[in-house]
């Protein structure tokens, strides 16, 4: 039997996803089958955890709990989104140390890459024994150095299946829907909409993403346009629309800790959006506005099954790496194999190239300044899964 050389920490951060747990439980998991490590343990609501000595034994929990955690949305272990001030680093360093944890695990975005690049830094500069691993989630798809992100699929196929619904609803009484869908400064998750497209004429007819100024009035005439052409029109635009001046449409003035600024606790651009074009195109105009907000991001019903895999696969994978003691640090990568049929390998980069970094659409997946590609969606489809076929009124016979 190997040699017991320490303890595992794992924590959660940032925005739940529906497939978070799963990299929580493939972690777990891959450790107990480790004869390197010790006990598994589990901080409470992330470093907030760690700093008030909140920590809980994972290691004792049956196969048949960690299963039905896997395939729980949100986060089991609870999250936070808190950026640690260098003093509160060197005290994570410290109680790492204490609770002689050999081997950290933190699952979050880019801005919990950061925390655990910081933490790394103390560590090592303190000769400490510590590897910190970051296994990445986000709904946002917005990390660099990976093909997607464990969270985005599932999320992307709740966006398509939601538009899809929306689209027939808009059909069964026309007017003017606006939809706002996550996505601060990546449009990757309002680009899902136009998964839903079963036809010509089906919505969503516009995609607004934060990759593209966006501009009131060509706004609103492309409105007018689709509405004279169709007597109708299903919009979904991004949380983090801006105009030529970065400025956001619609922000409020709050910000968490990492100085981002609430955008999906409010319906201030859905509200903005509709408002104006009643007044400039028409008061009498049927206009709703909705905002997708959290819904978006740990809808149980909605699981993509290859995201689910893939989270797994993340958790794993980062046990194995830092176990074998191949790496001090890092974080796990997606890398799509160039094959007709979808496949994926699993990398590890440095932590760096992930901290605080931020990727956006590429320009091959955009089109215009309201849609996006066909390579846009033929990337996306093996993500989110087949979707429901929706019928169309031209599928039934008219009475002679």
């Amino acid at each position: 039997m190997a040699r017991k050389l320490g303890n595992v920490l794992i924590g959660q951060s940032g925005g739940p996803t529906a497939v978070i747990n799963q990299s929580l439980v493939g972690l777990v998991e891959t450790c107990q089958r480790d004869g390197r490590a010790g006990r598994i343990l589990g901080a409470v609501h992330g470093i907030q955890g760690v700093l008030q000595g909140e920590i809980i034994d994972l290691g004792r929990e049956s196969r048949k709990t960690l299963e039905a955690v896997a395939a729980t949305p949100g986060s089991a272990l609870r999250s936070v989104r808190k950026k640690p001030t260098p003093e509160e680093c060197e005290q994570i360093q410290h109680a790492l140390f204490e609770l002689g944890v050999r081997w950290f695990f933190y699952i979050g975005g880019n801005d919990s890459a950061e925390t655990a690049h910081l933490v790394s830094q103390i560590a090592r500069d303190a000769h400490q024994e510590l590897s910190i691993f970051h296994v990445p989630k986000t709904i946002d798809n917005d990390l660099v150095a990976t093909d997607h992100c464990p969270g985005y699929p599932s999320a992307a196929r709740f966006v398509a299946l939601a538009l899809q619904g929306d689209d027939q609803d808009n059909r069964s009484l026309p007017g003017i829907k606006i939809d706002v869908i996550m996505g601060r400064h990546a449009g990757w998750l309002t680009a899902a909409s136009a998964l839903a497209r079963s036809g010509p004429d089906s919505g969503p007819h516009l995609v607004y993403c934060p990759e593209r100024v966006f501009e009131m009035p060509a706004f609103l005439a492309d409105v007018e346009r689709v509405y004279k052409r169709l007597g109708r029109c299903v919009i979904a635009v991004s949380e983090g629309i801006h105009d030529s001046s970065g400025k956001l449409i619609g922000a409020g003035e709050e910000k968490d800790s990492h100085g981002n600024v609430q955008l999906s606790g409010s319906g201030a651009l859905g509200d903005l959006l509709a408002a104006t074009i009643k007044r400039e195109l028409g008061a009498k105009l049927r206009v709703r506005a909705d905002t997708f907000g959290y819904l978006q991001r740990s809808f149980g019903g909605a699981v993509s099954p290859v995201d689910a895999k893939e989270a797994r696969r993340a958790g794993e994978r980062a046990a194995e790496v830092a176990l074998a003691g191949r790496r001090a640090s890092g974080t796990i990568s997606i890398v799509r194999k160039p094959r007709q049929q979808y496949a994926v390998a699993y990398e590890t980069n440095e932590l760096q190239r992930v901290a605080k970094e931020q990727r956006r659409l590429e320009e091959r997946f955009l089109a215009g300044t309201n849609d996006v590609s066909p390579a846009f969606l033929e990337w996306l489809r093996p993500l989110v899964g087949k979707l429901p076929r929706v019928a169309q009124l031209s599928d039934f016979p008219f009475v002679p």
